[in-house]
């Protein structure tokens, strides 16, 4: 049986407390991520937060336009 199939078995009340436990258990995961980055000396520095925030900015290009420019803006 597959898990779908046997998640699709259980009851209706037994899936909806499932996926309320799961729920929480991943909320538990992000509250805490920051407390266990500090316990284990894996918070990155400033200089690294600031260059992974820059990479993952986004990037937004407008062609076009009543005269046709270009204009290049960038989210912050």
């Amino acid at each position: 049986m597959s898990l779908w199939s046997s998640y699709r078995g259980l009851a209706p009340k037994t899936r909806a407390l499932f996926g309320i436990g799961l729920m929480a258990w991943a909320g538990i995961g992000l509250w805490t991520t920051p407390q266990v980055e500090n316990a284990l000396g894996m918070q990155p520095t400033r200089e690294e937060q600031d260059a992974l925030d820059r990479k993952l900015a986004v990037r937004v290009v407008r062609i076009g336009g009543e005269e046709g420019e270009i204009s290049d803006n960038r989210a912050n």
